[in-house]
């Protein structure tokens, strides 16, 4: 891989990171912060399908549309599409609660479930990239 291609993969995987540890911290505030965790759950699925694009030298346009992300990755390793299929799910939340207007706020069990996508979503991706991309 080329240098520059891994750091930049390097820098998607470590924002995804920072989303899961901000979805963790949410859920564990009392009372728990459901639509914060919502928001950084599917941020943190969005960084890692950009990392896997970005390591593999795919282009993505500014989306938060985790199934046309999801696509793309599938495209280049369909054994992904167990973990990437549940989670284009996620893809509402990028914007859904945020503002004034909508639902107050996702139950925790949503909000957990989440947390579990992205989890998988990450873990799954990063076990297929070279230990020289990992945070």
């Amino acid at each position: 891989m080329r240098p520059e291609v891994a750091a930049e993969t390097r820098e998607w995987l470590e924002r995804a990171v920072e989303d899961l540890r901000e979805t963790e911290h949410d859920l564990a505030a009392t009372p728990p912060l459901l639509r914060g965790a919502v928001f950084h759950a599917q941020q943190a699925t969005e960084k890692a399908l950009k990392a896997f694009l970005t390591a593999h030298e795919r282009p993505f346009r500014r989306t938060h549309d985790l199934d046309e992300l999801g696509r793309e990755v599938e495209a280049i390793d369909p054994s992904l599409a167990a973990v990437v299929t549940p989670a284009r799910d996620l893809t509402p939340y990028a914007w859904r609660f945020r503002y004034p207007g909508t639902p107050l706020a996702p139950t925790e069990e949503e909000a957990r479930t989440a947390l579990g996508l992205a989890r998988a979503v990450y873990a799954a991706v990063v076990a297929r990239l070279p230990g020289e991309v990992r945070p």
